[in-house]
């Protein structure tokens, strides 16, 4: 049906450049998507504000401006952090998981399973790097090592 001589090596070349090339992609659909809903709001604004609209009893700017505004700072910005490294952490852990798995069934009495070793420990790395970065004490939050 397959071979595993070709499937094999060319699964685990191709991963990593899939993941690579999927995270810039997200990233730029994300900051396209947020610069054009940052830039509609804008647009409303302004054309309330020529209305005549006091601009105190307008509806604040989306979150969006305000996480720009902010540049990263705050207990949100900390928490919002921290959860996107769980969330990384959580998602490279099972994947590395699901690989080792993968390539246990298709080579049981080889060790390519080990290949599925890496994505665990990275994603480990981002369990425990968001628990170190996740606010604590009413919104203060840890910093690592040479932070204030």
């Amino acid at each position: 049906m397959f071979d595993p001589d070709f499937v094999v090596p060319m699964l685990v070349l191709s991963l990593p450049i899939f993941a690579i090339l999927g995270g810039i992609v997200a990233g730029i659909v994300r900051s396209a998507g947020q610069q054009r809903m940052l830039e509609l709001a804008q647009r409303e604004r302004i054309a309330a504000i020529e209305r005549g609209i006091d601009p105190a009893k307008l509806t604040p700017m989306p979150l969006i401006a305000q996480e720009i505004g902010s540049l990263g700072s705050g207990t949100d910005a900390a928490r919002r952090r921290a959860q996107s490294l769980m969330i990384g952490g959580l998602v490279t852990v099972f994947g590395g998981i699901g690989l080792l798995v993968f390539l246990l069934m298709i080579e049981p009495g080889k060790n390519i399973w080990s290949v599925g070793l890496m994505p665990i420990l990275v994603g480990s790395a981002l369990l425990i790097s968001a628990w170190l970065v996740w606010p604590r004490n009413g919104g203060s939050h840890r910093q690592g090592p040479g932070g204030a």
